[in-house]
């Protein structure tokens, strides 16, 4: 009977390690890898699925912002069920030395998993590129057109309408030295500085 409960104790104790080992599985899954390429791009590596997995991979370079995504069974690889980790590791090891994270890489490998099956590799299914902002852009270009239209209504007001003139009876006896004199007093008094002469002749005119 001791014996027997002893047995059992050991069975329970293997299947707790056994636990413990599978957890670091769990752990891949979801994981983000931040990592940056030969030509400084940033960018993060997300890992999702769980027999057919989905590697992501989101970058950010000058202004610019491109990802791409790649699928793949991994879980085939005895090396991967062992450490995925490390697996992920290498996989962002590969991407560093690339000066594009996903132009230049439609199937990625391990030296791990070298040796394991073709649909174990992950393999790229999609990716895209896109300006970075560009809402934020289109944003400042209306901001900046409705400011511009408002300042233009706003000079349009200040500058309003020319003083009228006053109505001046052309006298008969006066001078034409004094005329002259009187016309440009008037011009300085009602008209715009850079209209005087103009306004002087009128006036002149008006008074003989």
């Amino acid at each position: 009977m001791k014996s027997f409960a002893l047995l059992f104790l050991v069975v329970i104790c293997g299947m707790g390690g056994l636990g413990q080992k599978l957890k670091p599985k769990k752990r891949s899954n979801g994981e983000e890898i931040n990592f940056r390429t030969k030509t400084k791009d940033v960018c993060t590596m997300s890992i999702s699925g769980d027999e057919e997995m989905k590697l992501r991979i989101e970058c950010k370079s000058q202004g610019m912002s491109y990802w791409c995504e790649f699928a793949g069974k991994p879980t085939v690889c005895r090396a991967f069920r062992k450490n995925p980790k490390i697996y992920w590791n290498q996989i962002a090891m590969e991407l560093r030395k690339l000066p594009h994270a996903c132009e230049s890489t439609q199937v990625l490998k391990t030296t791990m998993c070298q040796k394991a099956p073709t649909e174990a590799f992950m393999k790229q299914i999609a990716t895209g590129m896109e300006p970075e902002d560009l809402a934020n852009q289109e944003k400042s270009v209306q901001k900046t057109s409705t400011s511009m239209r408002g300042a233009g209504k706003s000079s349009v007001k200040k500058i309003g309408k020319p003083p009228m003139l006053p109505l001046i009876k052309p006298t008969q006896h006066s001078q034409g030295s004094e005329n002259e004199t009187e016309a440009m007093k008037l011009a300085r008094e009602h008209c715009w500085e850079s209209l005087h002469g103009f306004c002087s002749y009128i006036i002149g005119i008006f008074r003989g």
